[in-house]
């Protein structure tokens, strides 16, 4: 900020807007065009400006990206002035208006707007985006950031603005004028920030011909996105919807505690004094969008409009464009609040957005019902009569919805759609396919050494080594197994079915990331083109323990007699894919780190229970190292985990939660897993960004029924 702002705190350029102005810049981003690679600094190449407004997303205007190469962009990008940029290949994923061909004479119309996905993921911060219904400013002036090659060399830059009024007011071509400072070239597609409310509520789009200053669109022109087809609804499939959810989700998680010192958005909003609709506190807000982004979104505008105006005493606003997801309704509520039933205005909102038909999935129940507890816990100061009516309303809500979730209505998440496309069998009674097998053991006085062998398996269960070698180097393992591991493969796949490889590796090294290991420079990863599971090939080395099991665990008797350790594994096995699985996170509590628990305690966890290990790289505990190994010793032969990278301070894990939650849990069986994890890898490899929660998933799949070579058992194909 080069100037203070006017109409701002009584502090003017005080703290909370140094804090928010940092916030803004570090999710500014540059954008060039395609293959920039390390030249990204040339100004060369520079295209323009845009702003990070949801894990993987950049807004930014649409003449500027239309001077990429068919939609290719990089995206230029760091968090902090202490990080070297980072650049980022990306696709403009669509623009208003659309446009085939060439813009009309005279520069793209407005909006002249355009969402960029980027194509591989990336840790980054967002913006917070207003969800009023129109640039609504607290005071005169505006904050803006964007980049610019004025000087002959690329450098970001920041201001202020004054507002002075509208252009084509009540139409989709609607333009803020700014002025009172100049805007260089490079900064169209920066954020425009209301600074007394601390939230993005446009986006530069012009600078002014003669003298200082230029236009800014509104992001709420955002909503005359083309909607997708029919039948084809739901976060996934439309990008407003899946850019916003995924905004209002990173907002709500990045509130979980953490390690990271840095203030949030809300935080910042909390310190300049915003209190969103009269009512919420921007922590609140953060909270209850987050909820809402949880479930599926209205199924029209027509839709959310009725629920809008079936609110007691409130009128159905008329500002255009109108609302399209569950936080513009709840922006349409801020203007029109009265002051003492702002509250209850929202918690009506909430209540009926709760009523809306939708399929019964195990993940849309649990939303519905964290949306009641938020809603339970901010009615608490109101109203002892007003309370009674919430909790009957609820009561009237639940009895049609009682009984077992549907898991099979409703798209889901786009993995889940295909699988359901592909109507894979069951491989619990589908035939024997063919497989092949990497056996990996770790030699105990080498312990940087591994002898290693490759096997095929034929559909009738019979295996057959084609190589075997000692001492390897771990550190070049991939490239020793590279040649045997094609010839396996040329043998055994098929046009369309390739085989799946099963990579059997040292309970110490079951972490090793072989779906992503190449057989050439020029191919591509392992896991990305067959299904790739691990087991464990030295089940005979786990790590023993044994402490008190925690309350509520199922006691080792509620299991099928066995006598050994093998009969609890096969029990849990069976029981794990004859009913609906559910995820459990062991090592993450809300973004915190916890230890993994032991093997008793693990030995109690329920029938169905997927262990999930979200924090595999950020060793803290003694024991950390061995958390899959008491997994495995514990019975469990399926389990999730992302490869051991250590999170940043900022890192938000919420997603990833979220993603496990939704494959597993709304999906149809753990059997299915196999598939559904190489689904994620082929969407994160083809840069879609809602799989990019899945960049580094891994799946051990370790059948007690089906036992490694050299056990005393043929090995049955997997």
């Amino acid at each position: 900020m080069t100037d203070g702002y006017d109409g701002g705190a009584p502090d003017g350029f005080d703290a909370a807007h140094l804090a928010l102005r940092e916030l803004v810049l570090a999710a500014t981003v540059r954008i060039h065009r395609p293959g920039a690679g390390y030249a990204h600094d040339e100004p060369g190449g520079f295209l323009g400006s845009g702003f990070f407004v949801a894990p993987n997303w950049v807004l930014t205007c649409a003449h500027v990206v239309h001077e990429g190469e068919g939609g290719e962009v990089t995206v230029v990008y760091r968090t902090s002035p202490y990080e070297e940029p980072r650049a980022v290949p990306a696709r403009v994923a669509v623009t208003v208006p659309e446009y085939v061909g060439e813009p009309v004479a005279g520069g793209w119309p407005a909006p002249d707007l355009a969402l960029v996905r980027l194509r591989e993921p990336a840790e980054h911060a967002c913006v917070y985006v207003s969800e009023r219904p129109a640039v609504h400013v607290g005071g005169r002036r505006v904050f803006y950031a964007g980049w610019t090659a004025a000087r002959g060399r690329l450098e970001i830059l920041d201001g202020s603005l004054s507002v002075q009024g509208t252009i084509s007011a009540w139409s989709s071509e609607e333009q803020v004028r700014l002025g009172q400072n100049d805007l260089p070239p490079g900064v169209s597609g920066g954020p425009v920030v209301d600074p007394v409310r601390g939230e993005v509520v446009g986006v530069l789009k012009s600078r002014a011909d003669h003298g200082a200053g230029g236009t800014c669109i509104g992001v709420q022109q955002l909503r005359t996105l083309q909607a997708p087809p029919d039948g084809v609804r739901g976060a996934h499939g439309d990008p407003y919807q899946e850019v916003f959810h995924a905004h209002d989700r990173y907002h709500r998680d990045r509130q979980q505690p953490s390690g990271s010192p840095s203030p949030t958005w809300a935080d910042v909003q909390g310190e300049l004094g915003v209190r969103p609709g009269r009512t919420l506190s921007p922590h609140e807000r953060s909270e209850l969008l987050g909820r809402l982004a949880d479930l599926p979104p209205p199924v029209s505008t027509r839709g959310l409009l009725d629920v809008l105006g079936s609110l007691p005493d409130f009128r159905l606003p008329s500002a255009t464009p109108a609302p399209r997801g569950w936080r513009d309704g709840l922006g349409a509520l801020y203007e029109h609040a009265r002051q003492d039933g702002a509250l209850k205005l929202v918690l009506d909102y909430a209540m009926r957005i709760l009523a809306v038909e939708r399929p019964r999935k195990p993940g849309t129940v649990a939303a519905e019902q964290a949306l009641w507890d938020w809603v339970k816990h901010a009615a608490t100061g109101l109203d002892s009569g007003y309370r009674r009516g919430l909790a009957e309303r609820r009561a009237e809500l639940l009895g049609p919805r009682r009984g077992v979730p549907d898991v099979r209505q409703g798209a889901g998440s786009t993995v889940l759609r295909k699988l359901e496309e592909r109507a894979a069998q069951h491989p619990l009674v589908a035939p024997p396919g063919s497989f092949v097998l990497l056996m990996v053991l770790r030699r105990g006085w080498e312990p940087d050494r591994c002898d290693w062998s490759v096997s095929v398996g034929e559909p009738d269960g019979t295996t057959t080594r084609l190589h075997e070698a000692e001492r390897a180097p771990l550190a070049d393992l991939a490239a020793h197994v590279a040649a045997p591991l094609a010839e396996a493969f040329r043998r055994w796949d098929e046009p369309g079915r390739p085989a799946t490889l099963y990579a059997a590796l040292p309970h110490s090294l079951l972490d090793l990331p072989v779906e992503e290991w190449h057989l050439r420079p020029d191919g591509v990863p392992l896991g990305v083109e067959r299904p790739v599971l691990v087991r464990c090939s030295d089940r005979d080395q786990l790590p023993d323990e044994d402490e008190p099991a925690f309350p509520g665990a199922w006691h080792p008797a509620a299991w099928d007699p066995y006598d050994d350790e093998d009969g609890e594994r096969k029990d849990r096995w069976r029981r794990s894919h004859a009913r609906q699985a559910q995820a459990d996170v062991l090592d993450c509590d809300d973004g915190v780190r916890r230890p993994v628990p032991g093997v008793t305690a693990l030995r109690g966890l329920a029938p169905n229970t997927v262990p999930v290990l979200c924090r595999l790289g950020d060793v803290r505990y003694d024991d950390d190292p061995a958390s899959l190994g008491r997994i495995l010793r514990s019975g469990h032969g399926v389990a999730l985990w992302r490869h051991a990278t250590p999170p940043g301070p900022d890192s938000v894990c919420g997603e990833f939660h979220r993603g496990v939650k939704t494959v597993v849990d709304d999906g149809d069986g753990v059997a299915f897993l196999p598939d559904l994890v190489h689904g994620l890898r082929l969407d994160v490899r083809a840069g879609r960004t809602e799989a990019f929660w899945a960049d580094g998933i891994a799946l051990l799949y370790d059948d007690p029924h089906r036992p490694l070579p050299g056990t005393g058992d043929l090995l049955e194909a997997p």
